[in-house]
């Protein structure tokens, strides 16, 4: 079967009436977003909250991005609010199988983030338990961070030893450089800026999504 790679946009605002916007126009062009939540705490921004996408009710299916302290008091709303997926930090707890059970006891799926400094090592015991992991290329909480390109080599190595795993990768890619992520074995590649932030987010997405595949 010939590989492919998903471009997801990456929804990241304050602002409910932005995100409702950006949701709108998403609707257009894909199938499928993520939607980042921070809590001015883990990371340093803020962001919408899971009450505010409830009263929105997103009709494109959508996961969740949390980059919180403490995500396992937050999944039951998230999945309240019709997320089909919530990918939390490892970084954030001391006990991520907790989170995971927690996640299977909701029946929603369950994704693993990390940072950029965390070895696979760290993670790998983890990663026959979640639906995927999601590997940050730039330090979490900012659209427009700096892509770090190191980042590639660990998709390379959880690659080579989870040949079935999803993984994705999220943060600073653009038309620059979604061609040599997608060389790497990603599945899911995860924009923000480079599409949301532009004056024709669909042209944009359809762009990036034919150069990640056409590098494949």
């Amino acid at each position: 079967m010939t590989r492919s790679v998903r471009v997801v946009p990456a929804i990241l605002t304050d602002e409910p009436q932005a995100l409702k916007t950006m949701l709108a126009q998403a609707e257009t062009y894909t199938d499928y977003v993520q939607i980042d939540i921070m809590d001015g705490k883990f990371v340093p921004s803020k962001s919408v909250t899971w009450d505010q996408i409830l009263t929105i009710r997103p009709k494109i299916s959508w996961e969740v991005h949390l980059m919180v302290e403490k995500p396992e008091s937050q999944l039951k709303y998230f999945q309240q609010a019709g997320a089909k997926k919530a990918i939390f930090h490892f970084e954030a707890t001391n006990r991520p199988g907790k989170i995971i059970e927690e996640a299977r006891k909701l029946e929603i799926q369950v994704g693993l983030a990390v940072n950029p400094e965390t070895p696979v090592s760290q993670i790998l015991p983890f990663t026959d338990l979640v639906d995927g992991v999601l590997f940050l290329s730039v330090h979490p909480g900012f659209y427009g961070a700096k892509f770090l390109p190191e980042v590639l080599d660990k998709v390379i190595e959880l690659r080579q030893a989870r040949p079935s795993l999803n993984i994705g990768l999220d943060g600073g890619v653009k038309e620059s450089n979604i061609a040599e992520i997608a060389k790497t074995g990603v599945d899911d590649i995860f924009v923000g800026s480079a599409i949301l932030l532009q004056t024709d987010p669909g042209k944009c997405y359809r762009q990036l999504s034919a150069l990640a595949n056409a590098a494949i």
